[in-house]
């Protein structure tokens, strides 16, 4: 659906940056009012409102220890039955931090719900490729 591809371009948009500052307040038009961003890559999730999942990294940015980002989606499956979607979409990340390029890829799965004012992202999960645990062929872009 070209809806959710567009919200999740925007998502990538809103979080990448090659220099200057990260649009992350765009955030708060794609997600729902209390939409969750959730960080599963160790034993214990990182479970963010918005304003939580914004608020370190534009520390981040700030300090000019996080120099550079751009994360894109390689690849999707997506499903939609009326008014509730969801997408595992595959993802690729570069960056610079402390000084050091930094590279991967993972999974992130993305719930959406149609409001009145369109598609928006209800939720998000997400969990990056490392030893023994390796994008299975199906995701592969």
């Amino acid at each position: 659906m070209n809806e959710l591809s567009t919200l999740m371009n925007a998502f990538f948009e809103a979080v990448s940056f090659d220099s200057g500052t990260p649009r992350y307040e765009r955030l708060h038009e794609l997600f729902i009012a209390d939409g969750k961003l959730i960080k599963n890559t160790t034993e214990v999730p990182e479970i963010s409102s918005i304003d939580e999942f914004i608020a370190p990294r534009r520390e981040l940015v700030a300090s000019g220890r996080l120099a550079s980002f751009r994360e894109l989606e390689t690849a999707e499956l997506t499903e939609v039955f009326g008014q509730v979607a969801h997408r595992f979409s595959t993802y690729a990340k570069t960056g610079l931090l402390d000084g050091e390029p930094f590279e991967g890829r993972g999974v992130i799965s993305t719930q959406f719900i149609k409001t009145p004012e369109g598609w928006r992202i209800a939720s998000m999960a997400w969990d990056d490729e490392r030893p023994g645990l390796v994008l299975p062929e199906r995701y592969a872009p």
